[in-house]
C-alpha cells in the first residue's frame, strides 16, 4: 500500500483540491483520485473543490460531481492538494487544507515549496497525474481513472513532445491504454478540437503577436474587451502562447491577457534555453523550466519590458543580477 493509500484508508472526509483556473492536468489528477477512491474506498465521503472546469472535459467521469465553492464548517480528515505549485494557487480553496486535520500534497513544479504536511513532488516528472499514477496501485486503476490520468499527461507534456516527456512517462501512458481507453478521442476532444470562437480568438493572437530581440522572442496581448467582443472567457485562450512558441526563430513566447484594471495573467514558454519558471519565479509566479506563468500589474507595454530584460539575461546565458525578492 502506498502512503497515499494509507492516508486514504485513515481518513473518512477527504476533500480534494487543486489550482485555480485549472488545467488537464489538474481535473485529470483530482478526478483520478477521486474515481479512485470511490471505487475501492466505497465508504469513504470524497468530494472534489475546484474552479468551473472547461466543457471539453466533460467526459470525465465525476466531472458532474465537480464543487466550485469552499467547503462550509466541516473540517475534512484529509486534504489532497493536487497540480498546485503553492498554496496560495489553491485561492479560494486554500481554506479546505487550512481546515483539514491532515494534508498531503502531490505535484511536479520545481518551484513547490512542499506547504502540505506530507508532499511528493517530482519535478522532472511530465505531469501531476505521471506522479499520481506512482501513488496508485496500477491493478486497480479502473478505465475511468485511466482516462482521467492519460488527460492529465497529454495536456503537461503537449501530447509527449515536451522535454518533460520520458521513457517512464511514454511507459504509464502505455499502461493506461491497455485499460481500454479511447487515447485518440481523448486527445483529438480535449487537446486538439477548438469552438469557432476559440479559432477566432486564436487567430487574433496571432495576428497581432510582435517578434523581439531579433525574433528570439514573440508576444500578443488579449485584453476584457477583445474577448468580450469576441464572447469568450479565460478557458478558450487555451493553446494560444504553445501556437506562439512554435513560430520559427523563437525561443520564448509571452502571451497576456487582462484580468483586471491594469493587470494580466502571463504565460510563458521556451524551446532550449531560456528557464521560465525562473522568470515567473522573480515576479511571483511559477512553474516549469520551459511553461511558467504569473500575474503582473502595469501596462502591457511595462509588462512586456519587465519580461523582457529579464528574459534576455537568460538568452546571453548571465545569472540574474538582482536577488529574487521571492526567494
Amino acid at each position: 500500500m502506498t502512503r497515499l493509500e494509507e492516508l486514504i484508508s485513515q481518513a473518512e472526509n477527504i476533500v480534494i483540491v487543486g489550482h485555480t483556473n485549472p488545467d488537464g492536468d489538474c481535473i485529470g489528477a483530482c478526478l483520478a483520485v477521486y474515481n479512485y477512491i470511490r471505487e475501492q474506498y466505497a465508504a469513504k465521503k470524497v468530494t472534489v473543490r475546484l474552479e468551473p472546469v472547461p466543457a471539453k472535459f466533460a467526459y470525465l467521469s465525476g466531472c458532474d460531481r465537480i464543487c466550485s465553492v469552499p467547503s462550509g464548517r466541516s473540517r475534512a480528515d484529509l486534504c489532497i492538494c493536487l497540480d498546485s505549485a503553492d498554496k496560495e494557487r489553491l485561492g479560494k480553496f486554500a481554506v479546505c487544507l487550512e481546515k483539514a486535520a491532515y494534508s498531503i500534497c502531490i505535484d511536479h513544479h520545481v518551484t513547490n515549496p512542499g506547504y502540505a504536511r506530507e508532499n511528493i513532488i517530482a519535478p522532472h516528472a511530465s505531469s501531476a497525474c505521471e506522479v499520481l499514477y506512482e501513488c496508485l496501485d496500477e491493478s486497480r486503476i479502473s478505465k475511468k481513472t485511466a482516462e482521467c490520468l492519460y488527460t492529465g499527461i497529454i495536456h503537461d507534456s503537449g501530447v509527449f513532445k515536451y522535454n518533460s516527456t520520458t521513457a517512464r512517462t511514454m511507459e504509464i501512458a502505455g499502461k493506461l491504454m491497455e485499460k481500454g481507453i479511447d487515447f485518440g478521442a481523448i486527445i483529438d476532444d480535449s487537446f486538439y478540437r477548438k469552438t469557432y470562437r476559440q479559432s477566432q480568438i486564436m487567430g487574433r493572437a496571432l495576428l497581432e503577436s510582435i517578434t523581439f530581440l531579433d525574433g528570439k522572442c514573440v508576444f500578443s496581448v488579449i485584453r476584457r474587451k477583445d474577448m468580450e467582443m469576441y464572447g469568450v472567457d479565460k478557458s478558450d485562450l487555451d493553446g494560444i502562447v504553445e501556437q506562439l512558441r512554435l513560430i520559427d526563430g523563437v525561443e520564448c513566447a509571452i502571451f497576456l491577457y487582462e484580468v483586471g484594471n491594469l493587470t494580466y495573467k502571463v504565460s510563458l514558454r521556451s524551446k532550449y534555453i531560456v528557464d521560465v519558471s525562473k522568470v515567473a519565479a522573480f515576479f511571483g509566479g511559477g512553474g516549469h523550466v520551459r511553461a511558467a506563468g504569473c500575474t503582473m500589474t502595469g501596462d502591457f507595454h511595462d509588462v512586456i519590458n519587465n519580461l523582457s530584460a529579464h528574459i534576455e539575461k537568460l538568452l546571453d546565458g548571465n545569472p540574474e543580477d538582482e536577488e529574487n525578492p521571492h526567494d
